[in-house]
């Protein structure tokens, strides 16, 4: 199993918050865009967002948009969503159902759900025209634990080598069997690096959560995913708090049989760039962050039980869902205080804190990921 380590067993020496231009700038957002959202693995939620065959969704990713659904042979597909013949977006609703075909409401050509093109209304008297040339852009999708992700580079490693350094803890959790409960959608007026750096820092939570701060220790708690794109670990519940809920209790049955050590534990796993994965007891939570430009994010967040849960009258994972949604707003809030802040002419970097070296190690991936320059000290 891991090896866990404490907050100021990490070394962040002499590093310093992010420079204005990384939460202000356009040209900095279009690179992020560029060199991670269009080059990473994103989670676009769960699969079964998608129960039945011609199911579908549309993803925004920049201006970027996705087609994802699920073909007649039960496979996820994903396509951009663009038609071959004029470049006219396929499909405006942002969810629904096909039923044989996508047609392009233009001029009419069709694909199959298999994004071949079957239907192509007066090319027969195009010279050399081939409908077999003109197939819908794939986007690469794959599942990991339950969850669907997307690659629109198609170069991205392969996913399940992403999640190598997580896949032992996430499969204790039963995630592929747990069902949504709730979804939350939140929009914020922060850029998106802010809502990470939160996430992964509790030195705010006794000012900013005086509530999460009565059920689990802000300082409590040791990380064993310490660099690169996975960063992590668990904070423990205080004695006689059953789980993060308003009443304190338990919302849920477990959702799986977990070993004893991890009944007091609730873990906070980032995964660059846009999945933040809460581990409970109870119930899972996670968040999936879109940016929308450099002072704007969409942020889905979502609750997930064992079966037994939600047709349990004993349990209510609105305990769970509510402590959630009050903490989280709390979390925005500040989110958007600091955003105005940065954008301040007085505004210059700050160090960080050793209880802050998960939000520093983000950083770094970030500046890798763009290829810049550290702005501290090597």
């Amino acid at each position: 199993m891991a090896t866990f380590v404490k907050r100021n067993q990490i070394n962040i020496d002499g590093q310093t918050t992010l420079p204005r231009e990384y939460f202000t700038s356009p040209e900095v957002f279009a690179q992020e865009l560029e060199n991670i959202f269009y080059r990473r693995w994103l989670c676009v939620g769960r699969a079964d967002r998608l129960p039945n065959p011609g199911d579908y969704f549309v993803q925004e990713v920049g201006r970027e948009s996705v087609i994802v659904l699920k073909d007649e042979g039960g496979t996820f597909r994903a396509y951009y969503n663009v038609c071959r013949h004029r470049g006219t977006r396929l499909c405006e609703e942002h969810s629904g159902q096909f039923s044989e075909t996508i047609t392009c409401p233009y001029h009419l050509w069709a694909y199959g759900l298999d994004g071949r093109l079957i239907g192509a209304p007066s090319t027969h008297d195009i010279k050399g025209f081939n409908k077999a040339n003109y197939p819908l852009h794939r986007v690469a999708i794959d599942t990991w634990e339950g969850f669907l992700f997307i690659d629109l580079s198609g170069k991205a490693p392969p996913l399940i080598d992403s999640f190598e350094a997580i896949h032992e803890r996430a499969s204790l959790y039963n995630l592929p069997n747990l069902k949504r409960s709730r979804q939350i959608v939140y929009d914020v007026n922060c850029n998106w690096k802010l809502l990470v750096q939160n996430y992964s820092e509790c030195y705010h939570c006794a000012p900013v959560h005086p509530m999460l701060a009565s059920l689990t220790p802000p300082t409590s708690g040791e990380n064993d995913l310490i660099e690169g794109p996975l960063l992590g670990g668990y904070m423990v519940l205080n004695e006689g708090t059953g789980s993060m809920t308003m009443s304190g209790r338990a919302c849920g049955i477990n959702v799986a049989d977990l070993p004893d050590e991890e009944m007091n534990r609730v873990y906070y796993y980032s995964v660059f760039p846009n999945l933040l994965l809460s581990l409970h007891p109870d119930y899972v939570m996670f968040h999936t962050l879109w940016p929308i430009d450099e002072r704007h994010t969409r942020i889905l967040c979502d609750w997930l039980f064992h079966p037994d849960s939600l047709n349990n009258p004993k349990f209510d994972p609105e305990d769970g869902i509510g402590f959630w949604d009050m903490t989280n707003r709390q979390d925005w809030h500040i989110c958007e205080q600091s955003q105005h802040g940065v954008e301040s002419r007085s505004y210059v970097p700050g160090p960080y804190s050793a209880r802050e070296c998960l939000s520093a190690q983000f950083d770094r991936e970030v500046v890798r990921s763009l290829g810049k320059k550290p702005t501290w000290p090597e």
